[in-house]
C-alpha cells in the first residue's frame, strides 16, 4: 500500500507545491496513512483543510483501503 500511496502523493504534489508547500510521506501502516506538511504548508491556517478535506479525500479514492490521514 505505501507504494500506492506515494503514487498517488504524486499527482496531488504539484497544487501543494503551486503554493510554495509539500508533502512527506512518513508512514503507512493498518490503513492510516501518516503525512508532514512542509514549506508553506507548514503552519498554515488552512493545513488541517488541506489535509483531511484535500490530501486524504484524494487519497482514500486511488487507495481506497486507508481509513484516515494524519499530520506528524
Amino acid at each position: 500500500m505505501f507504494e500506492e500511496v506515494k503514487k498517488a502523493l504524486e499527482e496531488i504534489r504539484p497544487m501543494l507545491q503551486a503554493d510554495g508547500g509539500d508533502v512527506e510521506l512518513i508512514e503507512v501502516k493498518d490503513g492510516v496513512v501518516r503525512l508532514k506538511l512542509v514549506g508553506a504548508c507548514s503552519g498554515c491556517a488552512m493545513a488541517k483543510m488541506t489535509l483531511k478535506m484535500g490530501i486524504e479525500k484524494r487519497l482514500k479514492e486511488k487507495v481506497p483501503q486507508i481509513k484516515e490521514v494524519e499530520e506528524v
